[in-house]
């Protein structure tokens, strides 16, 4: 990359030099211009975000939105539709997004990165990005372009100044794990998602918190990654248990897993709770038809939404605008008892 004087702002300039094209070329690509090969397309993304490339605040020139008033859409992007989660939050955007007089265009993130020259070619208030990498040259392309722009838990950890709303995921696998050392569990497993998702990490670090602390005698407790997929969920379990037949809970760290926690047990000729307690997170439709009732740490999904679309209308609107950083918001998570869960069984 080519070096700037310390202290200067990244130009389009050091862009256009460090993807080797035009400076023309690289405004093109940030108003979505469409007569631009896949290729520099590629190469200008991936030069704005290594260079940290964004518009100067308050810059009346390239890909300002309407002003006037006329822009009643705003974009929901992600990376999958499949899922309850997915589905609530969409719920939850949709109908705040109704309310306020917005129309929601949703978005699939594909990897060819087609989507951000669409996205920057429509009049949008701006876009709110839930589960997607904030750190992918695509997603780069949007901040340098200045778009309003508000993630819903991010996978990793967004650049500084970029709002973002969540849960209490640390709160959460703590809440999870109190409730197992109160019912006497001392050897419990955890089936995380990815390792590297941001709030995957806090669910199992919560846990392990109050895993540490607790003044009920000697705890162990023994991590898999289950990846947010049932069958790989499954596979994380048997490993958990092949590694230590003594656990008596096992905390799964999304309700879709949790189903696949309980393939696995039950194929093992395991009873729930007899022989070994689960406990999820989000509360999906899903916790309440299996059996036994899931227990589980419920984030309020649907509201998780609204609260992205009111933050997005006051960004568009210039609101708070005068911030350093946008605060990050979390909202509450709470244990919902269902029958999944009951003492630990004697050894």
């Amino acid at each position: 990359m080519p070096p700037r004087p310390a202290g200067s702002r990244p130009t389009l300039s050091l862009v256009a030099m460090t993807a080797g094209t035009s400076v023309p070329t690289v405004s093109k690509v940030l108003r979505g211009g469409t007569d631009v090969s896949a290729e520099t397309r590629a190469k200008v993304m991936e030069a704005v975000r290594a260079v940290g490339y964004t518009r100067r605040a308050g810059s009346k020139g390239e890909n300002v939105r309407d002003e006037s008033g006329l822009s009643h859409v705003l974009d929901l992007v992600v990376t999958h539709f499949e899922g309850s989660w997915a589905n609530l939050l969409i719920a939850g955007v949709g109908r705040e997004a109704a309310a306020a007089g917005f129309d929601v265009v949703l978005t699939l993130a594909e990897p060819d990165g087609d989507w951000v020259s669409r996205l920057l070619r429509r009049r949008t208030i701006g876009v709110i990005g839930t589960l997607v990498d904030p750190a992918s040259p695509q997603f780069g392309a949007l901040f340098a372009a200045g778009v309003p722009l508000v993630l819903i838990d991010p996978m990793t950890t967004p650049p500084s100044g970029v709002a973002s709303i969540g849960v209490a995921n640390w709160e959460g696998g703590r809440m999870a794990a109190e409730h197992l050392l109160s019912l006497g569990h001392a050897r419990m497993g955890v089936v995380a998602g990815h390792a590297r998702h941001l709030f995957s990490r806090a669910r199992v670090d919560g846990f392990r918190a109050a895993a540490d602390t607790t003044d009920v005698g000697t705890t162990t407790v023994s991590v898999a990654h289950g990846g947010w997929n049932r069958a790989k969920a499954a596979s994380a379990t048997h490993t958990l248990l092949d590694g230590d037949p003594g656990i008596t809970a096992i905390f799964a760290c999304a309700d879709s897993m949790a189903l696949g926690v309980y393939d696995a047990l039950a194929a093992r000729g395991l009873r729930i709770p007899e022989d070994i307690s689960v406990i999820g997170f989000d509360d999906l439709p899903e916790a309440q038809y299996i059996t036994p009732g899931l227990t589980t740490v419920r984030q309020p999904s649907t509201e998780l939404g609204a609260a992205a679309v009111k933050r997005l209308i006051e960004l568009s609107r210039g609101e708070n605008a005068g911030a350093r950083s946008p605060a990050r918001m979390e909202l509450a998570t709470e244990l919902v008892l269902r029958a999944s869960t009951g003492p630990a069984s004697s050894p």
